[in-house]
């Protein structure tokens, strides 16, 4: 009895500890906000503030900025969820896998169908430093032009 009277006092000492947690209300469902319409003049110039300042702090950009914009509206959910996607792993890559990437996407660009695969499965099959010298072999142009990879 004694060896287990400690263990049960530990115990009901964190029962008592922890019953605020569980006896606190669950946190209110978070109301939906509203359509852009009924978003208050502050709200939309929270919402389009960093959007102002990149256009009047790049105007070399600002016809890249615009295209970009005009290709999101016509995209669907699902293509904009695959370029979300894309935009997570790019920012999660290091230099020299946005390096690779570069150079891997300069390439394909110039290839057909059954080479694009083909250099895939060369690529795949690569170790670390056979990439790099595929790299430097093949790099990237320096004023590459935006546009979309190449599709499977």
């Amino acid at each position: 009895m004694r060896r287990t009277l400690p263990s049960r006092v530990l115990a009901l000492a964190l029962l008592i500890a922890s019953a605020p947690l569980f006896a606190a209300d669950p946190p209110a469902p978070a109301k939906p906000l509203p359509a852009w319409e009924q978003l208050t003049p502050a709200q939309r110039e929270t919402l389009i503030a960093p959007m102002r300042e990149r256009w009047n702090a790049q105007p070399d950009e600002r016809t890249r900025m615009l295209e970009r914009a005009q290709r999101w509206q016509q995209m669907t959910p699902e293509q904009r969820q695959r370029a979300r996607h894309g935009m997570h792993r790019w920012e999660s890559m290091t230099p020299e896998q946005r390096e690779q990437t570069r150079a891997l996407f300069a390439k394909m660009r110039t290839l057909d169908q059954p080479q694009r695969k083909a250099l895939k499965a060369q690529w795949r099959a690569m170790t670390p430093e056979e990439r790099r010298v595929w790299v430097q072999a093949n790099p990237a142009p320096a004023d590459m032009p935006p546009g979309r990879p190449p599709r499977d």
